[in-house]
C-alpha cells in the first residue's frame, strides 16, 4: 500500500540521490570542479546526509524492517543515476544490461511494497 510516508521517502531518496550524483560527478562534467574536493563534499554532503536520514528513518518505519529499507531504497536510487548520467555524460541507459537492471531494481521496489 503506498502511504504518505512512503511517497515522502521516495520524494528525499530522488533529491538526495540528485544531490550525491553532482557531488561524485560534477568533477567529470564542468572542468571546474576537478580540483575542489573539499568545497564539493562541503556544498553537498550535508543536505544530502539529511535527506538520507530522514529517507531511512520514513523507510524503517514504513518497511519495519532494515533489509527491505535498504533495498527499496537502493532500488529506488535508480530513479535519478540512469537520467542524470544519460542528460550530463551523454551514457545511454538503454543498453540490455542496464535495461535489466533497471528493470530489477523496479522488481525490487514492487516485491518491497507487495509483499
Amino acid at each position: 500500500m503506498i502511504t504518505k510516508r512512503l511517497i515522502l521517502c521516495v520524494i528525499l531518496t530522488i533529491f538526495a540521490h540528485i544531490i550525491v550524483w553532482y557531488q561524485c560527478n560534477s568533477q567529470f562534467v564542468w572542468k571546474w570542479w576537478q580540483d575542489k574536493p573539499v568545497i564539493t563534499v562541503l556544498i553537498f554532503a550535508l543536505p544530502s546526509a539529511f535527506l538520507f536520514y530522514y529517507s531511512w528513518t520514513y523507510a524503517v518505519k514504513e518497511f519495519n524492517s532494515l533489509w527491505s529499507a535498504r533495498l527499496f531504497l537502493q532500488a529506488a536510487s535508480y530513479l535519478v543515476f540512469p537520467f542524470m548520467t544519460w542528460f550530463y555524460m551523454d551514457e545511454s541507459p538503454f543498453k540490455l544490461k542496464t535495461m535489466m537492471c533497471i528493470l530489477l531494481s523496479f522488481a525490487i521496489i514492487a516485491i518491497q511494497m507487495l509483499f
